[in-house]
Parts: structure tokens; C-alpha cells; sequence
């Protein structure tokens, strides 16, 4: 990933969002933290998350809450250092009620390609099961799989 540093061309804004993308769906807490800098400032919903350490802690929490967690993020736009996304998550709770979540996150990366700053906006929406449109094993979105805008999202 090192080769992803700023300033950002679309080509690899996008494919940062695509490793963010590959991370978050490994659901491995302390793999995700490693791409933000140890003093990085998050607000997750009303959340305010500041280091690795909490942002673990925060990831933790989450995939414990979320289960079966499957997640599309896509480029909105971009700057020389500054990357905004649009996601969409699917998941269910421990009572089997599915959920697809909605948001959006602005990103500002470091001179090493490190998040340091990432805000995120996000709504639930409760789904039936046979509403759900991501279908792949865990981990990894296949990349033959639609993304968001395919998806009509």
C-alpha cells in the first residue's frame, strides 16, 4: 500500500477505497487499525474515536454487534490528499433482524498514506432477509460482484 500515498490520482483514490473496502470486510480489528496513524481522529455517528487502540476497540465492538457483516464502498471524490466515499453495509443482529446501513465517510490521509482523520455519517435501515442484495461468503467482495452503483444503491 505504500504506493498509495498522497497527493491521489482517481486511479489510486480508487484503489484505496477498495483496500478499505478488503479491510473492513475481513472483520480483523487489529488489521484495519494498522492503516490509520496511532493518534487518528474518527467521529462514527455520534462516536468520537482518537487512536488505534480505541479504533480497535471500536471495531471490536461493532463486528460483535453486526453479524454477518458485508460491506461496498465507492469513490464520490477526491483530492490531493482528501478521499470522500459513499458505503452501503448489510447485516443482522443477534435476534436475526437484517439491517442494510447507509453513509458516507471523508477521509484525510497523512504524507504516508495513513488516515488521519475519518468522519463518518451513517442510517439503518431495517431489510427482510429476501430484501438482501450481498451474497458472497465472508471476507472479500468477489470482483465480479456489482458494486453500489450497479446495485442501484
Amino acid at each position: 500500500m505504500s504506493s498509495l500515498v498522497p497527493p491521489f490520482t482517481f486511479e489510486t483514490a480508487t484503489q484505496k477505497v477498495r483496500l478499505a473496502e478488503d479491510g473492513w470486510n475481513s472483520r480483523d480489528p487489529e488489521r484495519v487499525s494498522l492503516v490509520y496513524t496511532p493518534d487518528s481522529r474518527w467521529r462514527n455517528r455520534a462516536e468520537f474515536i482518537t487512536g488505534r487502540a480505541e479504533i480497535a476497540a471500536f471495531l471490536t465492538r461493532k463486528w460483535a454487534k453486526e453479524l454477518d457483516y458485508r460491506l461496498i464502498k465507492e469513490i464520490w471524490a477526491f483530492t490531493d490528499h482528501r478521499i470522500a466515499v459513499r458505503f452501503a453495509y448489510e447485516w443482522h443482529d443477534d435476534s436475526g433482524n437484517w439491517f442494510r446501513s447507509y453513509g458516507n465517510e471523508n477521509w484525510e490521509f497523512d504524507a504516508a498514506g495513513l488516515m488521519q482523520r475519518r468522519f463518518a455519517c451513517i442510517n439503518d435501515l431495517p431489510i427482510r432477509e429476501s430484501e438482501r442484495k450481498y451474497h458472497w461468503p465472508l471476507g472479500r467482495r468477489p470482483d465480479e460482484h456489482p458494486g453500489l452503483t450497479e446495485l442501484g444503491l
